[in-house]
């Protein structure tokens, strides 16, 4: 999915560039993702998949597995509902809020635009994640971690017709991204028809019923409720980052967009996949009392977390402008915007090693039924990094934006780890630890390789 992520941005910045356009489309789609993240992957995902598993694996089996979701879609659907009206009505404050005000009536009135056709999303892509938290409880991974592939195709699709819309028809860009709004709600209902049928198959058989609030659904609310707020922090932050980078020159948005889809390839194939993947393991041996099965597992995470990404963080710190310059550059994305995007994948990268390491490190707490903790360390960071985006974006731009996220990141992994060895829940063994020093020293020496090699292959 990941890989289908970076051919649809390969195309999108030859046929669209960066400009006002992609700016506000950019924007649009991060407003539902930004809920979608804060409410659905982070919070109810933490607080739903222990649940589920108890049940599923427990003496009610698939019945009561079955009745607990249906309970929670059933309360789930209609608050979705609500919040995606009450939002649609509110846009153009969100985005006066995002310290947009000040653009064009036109340019405005797109970007409210483009928000309300997108915000639909966070319903279907929501109802999406229910859906894959069910499957991962019983170790079926594939269709939750394909199902973007099929919003990427849908994109795609409509770029390569938008392109030819420009050069045969005259459309204009304005005109492509209304239509690319459109096609993300219609990959969203594509999405979900794909959940919807492999939670079929594995004999859950999903329903709408009369929404009660349940024991059990409170329950869930009560877990999620401070999962939500930790997760929020991230997301609080990435608002703040879309605060500053209206405050920039045009264009700005687009580039932190196209850096991050490389700076996200990485972090979505290693560290969504592991924390993902770890989250039920661990709940099913801390419900077992097997802590030493539960500390393994958390070491070998964090080993194969470094092993993958501390060089790929090196790789891309080196030869951020390279990548760039191949994959982005082209059509209406200039060479001049291929460079300022390079720059801030380095800044980026800088925190690829711990943006993992906190997917790896919090499926610790969540498996504990500890949700709180990770609120106080994420809203620490997010602390960090709003006061170094005040200190840094006047001096360096773009680049500061992505800086200040990486340092944040790094002191909410140290926070995170520091309480773990505290309360006695995980402390890194000695081997691991000098396995991951001795990749970060091969890290070094393959950084400065590139380094002296850039200029010659230039």
């Amino acid at each position: 999915s990941r890989f289908a992520g970076l051919a649809r941005e390969m195309i999108f910045s030859r046929v669209l560039g960066a400009n006002a356009v992609t700016d506000a489309w950019f924007q649009a789609f991060i407003i539902p993702n930004v809920f979608r993240r804060m409410f659905a992957e982070g919070a109810f995902s933490a607080a739903f998949v222990p649940m589920f598993s108890k049940r599923l694996h427990g003496d009610g089996g698939i019945e009561e597995a079955r009745s607990f979701s249906n309970d929670v879609l059933s309360v789930f659907l209609p608050v979705l509902i609500a919040v995606c009206a009450v939002m649609m009505l509110a846009m153009p404050l969100v985005i006066r809020l995002l310290g947009d005000g000040d653009s064009s009536p036109a340019n405005f009135a797109m970007e409210v635009d483009f928000a309300r056709i997108m915000f639909p999303y966070i319903a279907l892509v929501s109802m999406v994640t229910l859906f894959t938290g069910m499957l991962n409880s019983v170790s079926r991974f594939a269709p939750g971690a394909s199902f973007p592939i099929i919003l990427n195709l849908v994109l795609i699709a409509n770029l390569l017709i938008g392109d030819h819309a420009i050069s045969q028809w005259g459309w204009t860009t304005r005109q492509v991204g209304y239509t690319q709004a459109w096609a993300v709600t219609v990959g969203g209902a594509i999405q979900l028809a794909w959940l919807y049928y492999w939670t079929r198959v594995e004999g859950f058989r999903p329903k709408l019923l009369w929404p009660r609030i349940t024991p059990e659904v409170k329950r869930l609310s009560i877990i999620a409720f401070p999962a939500a707020i930790g997760g929020g922090a991230y997301q609080i932050n990435t608002l703040v980052q879309l605060y500053f980078l209206n405050q920039l020159d045009s264009g700005s948005i687009s580039y932190m967009n196209y850096a991050d889809r490389l700076n996200q390839l990485p972090l979505g194939i290693i560290g969504i996949a592991l924390g993902t993947a770890i989250l039920p393991a661990l709940s099913r041996y801390l419900a077992r009392s097997e802590d030493a099965e539960a500390q393994r597992l958390q070491s070998n995470a964090i080993e194969l977390a470094m092993l993958l990404t501390v060089p790929a963080a090196a790789a891309l710190f080196v030869s951020g402008s390279a990548f760039t310059r191949v994959f982005f550059a082209g059509g209406a994305f200039s060479l001049e915007d291929a460079m300022i995007t390079g720059t801030v994948v380095s800044g980026l990268v800088i925190g690829l090693p711990a943006y993992v390491l906190i997917k790896v490190l919090t499926p610790n707490f969540f498996a504990r039924k500890d949700t709180r903790t990770p609120v106080y360390t994420a809203a620490f960071s997010l602390v960090v990094t709003v006061g170094l985006n005040i200190a840094l974006v006047p001096r360096l731009g773009v680049l500061a934006l992505a800086v200040a996220g990486s340092i944040g990141a790094w002191c909410n992994v140290a926070m995170l780890y520091v309480i773990l060895a505290k309360r006695g829940f995980f402390r890194l063994p000695a081997r691991i630890a000098g396995r991951i020093v001795r990749i970060f020293v091969a890290a070094l020496v393959m950084g400065v390789a590139l380094w002296f090699l850039m200029q010659p292959l230039d």
